[in-house]
């Protein structure tokens, strides 16, 4: 436990401090506006950070990551709760721990079971989409708040509806709140990350509040925040809201598991010979449960802040632990304070919140380099947008599930020509030739060969065969990329091999490097039908010695 803290240093203390200040200062406001996002009170989101921020620290690996309520995974969880209950009501509460609790099992199971790769299946494009789709349901849900007009429920175009129809009624008063806020937090961002604009904004919005009476019902109030924990009243899922609740947990626990695996990538411990991100995870669980037991929701992993503890001098999860106490002191001291703090500030921050999880510079950079792929960006963006968030998040990852098993399914299969004055076999760009053994074919699969392409690589390997200028006389299997062979994938090579003996045209395999494909390749039978004389190191080596029977055939 509290493995950052090992050998801690004392000339740790003061950027650890200074971390840990800045880390309140930016983390209040946001805690404070994801609970309103998840549909529950204030103070749910600074225990909810308090158990979160406590559990990494004392089990986690990565001694920068700020854990607490986050913003990417709270209106997934809202959607699920809206559906369950009435936001605001004690069976709405009971099943937000019981999500939390759900959540944090997962976690915790996925980070002993060392789950950690399964963060991996989600691509790039897909993440971006997803988190884009979220970014517009949080403005768009809270264009409303901002402007002082009512929320519409409902599809997301009935809202962007709602808020035109009403745009004449809008509260001027509260909308200069929530812009303003919004505006000098984006300054603020811009300028360092290190300077919470949010929590400047929202001093200054309670200021004006307290100092112009705007109380007197020009603009909405958050109210004071009660000092008592707030008391567990953990709802019993009926079978029906259990496999409701099951899904949106999976959801959130994958999402999750990709966040702080991408955190961990990011803010990396030079300390450590190894990252240890299923360990994160673990403690990401547990940080759910405890939150889940304290009448909180569950946590997540933040980017943003973790960005902060890093460049604002943070050494350990101290950091962390001296902010928790520092949120602490804030809410006991200025409890009554926050009755002045305006609804439309939180909106303000929400939207900034939603601004900055909109990563337009890596969309640009998918549309410059990745193709077709920005596809796969616009899809999982209105999926998002435009079905039920639980629904359109998990066909998104479902998508890239499936994108990857196209890449799969569909590899590149080449034929190869020796580089002149060379030994090395190569696939020539367009317009060029290389050299070729007349009557020889070199085919490389540039994929393991398994269940979802065998069938394809069989075609692209007979219409290479048919499309040779002069009869085939030997093929060589280049298998440098083939890094795994499975049952069905072995049987159809045996087919192929067994097919062309018949011919006359002998078989030979070169390359092939990965030890996990060699011991399938003797366990599936491929290397028995083939010949352990039929293995070779190279391709020249192969050609070489079928030569003789290459001629005689």
């Amino acid at each position: 436990m509290f493995g950052s803290l090992r050998n801690y240093q004392a000339s740790w203390i003061t950027g650890d401090a200074t971390a840990a200040l800045t880390l309140a200062a930016i983390a209040i406001p946001e805690q404070l506006a994801t609970a309103r996002l998840v549909g529950m009170p204030p103070m749910a989101g600074l225990l909810t950070f308090a158990a979160g921020s406590f559990a990494f620290a004392a089990f986690g690996a990565n001694r920068f990551m700020s854990v607490g309520a986050d913003s990417t995974i709270a209106p997934i969880m809202a959607s699920a709760l809206a559906a369950a209950a009435a936001a605001g009501t004690a069976q709405y509460a009971g099943f937000a721990t019981a999500l939390a609790i759900l959540v944090g099992a997962l976690l915790l199971v996925g980070g002993l079971a060392r789950l950690g790769w399964i963060a991996d299946l989600l691509s790039t494009p897909v993440t971006t989409g997803f988190l884009a789709g979220i970014s517009v349901r949080i403005i768009i849900g809270q264009l409303p708040d901002l402007l002082g007009l009512h929320a519409s429920s409902g599809p997301i175009t009935q809202q962007i509806a709602s808020v035109v129809q009403q745009l004449p009624d809008t509260n001027v008063t509260a909308a200069i709140i929530g812009l303003g806020v919004l505006v000098l937090t984006l300054i603020c961002e811009r300028v360092s990350a290190r300077i919470p604009g949010a929590f400047m904004g929202f001093v200054a919005a309670g200021f004006a509040v307290w100092a112009f009476g705007l109380a007197r019902g020009a603009t909405a109030l958050m109210g004071p925040l009660p000092l008592e924990p707030l008391h567990l009243s953990l709802a019993t899922p009926s079978w029906q809201e259990f496999t409701q609740l099951l899904p949106v947990c999976l959801i959130v626990a994958l999402v999750c598991m990709m966040q702080t695996a991408a955190v961990v990538r990011s803010f990396p411990d030079a300390r450590q010979h190894q990252e240890d991100v299923s360990r994160d995870f673990a403690a990401l669980g547990v940080g759910s449960l405890i939150a889940g037991v304290m009448g909180g929701f569950a946590v997540n992993s933040s980017p943003p802040r973790t960005a902060v503890v890093h460049e604002s001098g943070g050494q350990s999860q101290l950091a962390s632990l001296i902010a928790i106490a520092v949120v602490a002191v804030v809410a006991f001291l200025a409890a009554g304070a926050f009755a002045f703090l305006p609804i439309s500030a939180l909106s303000g921050v929400l939207i900034f919140i939603g601004v900055r999880i909109f990563r337009f510079s890596t969309m640009r950079q998918i549309y410059r380099r990745g193709g077709y792929e920005i596809l796969l960006v616009l899809a999982s963006t209105a999926l998002v947008v435009l079905l039920p968030i639980q629904t359109g998040v998990l066909l998104s990852i479902l998508l890239s599930l499936i994108h990857s098993i196209y890449i799969i399914a569909r590899p590149d299969c080449a034929v190869l020509s020796r580089v002149a004055g060379t030994t090395v076999w190569w696939k020539q760009p367009e317009g060029e030739t290389g050299e070729r053994e007349s009557g020889v074919l070199v085919f490389a699969p540039g994929a393991p060969v398994c269940f979802a392409n065998a069938t394809y690589v069989r075609r692209e390997l007979e219409r290479s065969i048919s499309s040779m200028r002069e009869p085939c006389r030997l093929v060589v299997l280049e298998a440098n990329g083939v890094i795994d062979i499975d049952f069905t994938g072995s049987q159809m090579l045996q087919e192929v091999i067994a097919r062309l003996q018949q011919r006359h045209i002998p078989v030979a395999l070169a390359r092939l490097e990965s030890e996990r494909a060699q011991r399938a390749a003797e366990r599936t039978g491929l290397l028995s039908v083939l010949g352990a004389q039929q293995v070779f190191r190279s391709v020249d080596e192969a050609i070489r010695a079928n030569a003789p029977r290459a001629a005689a055939g």
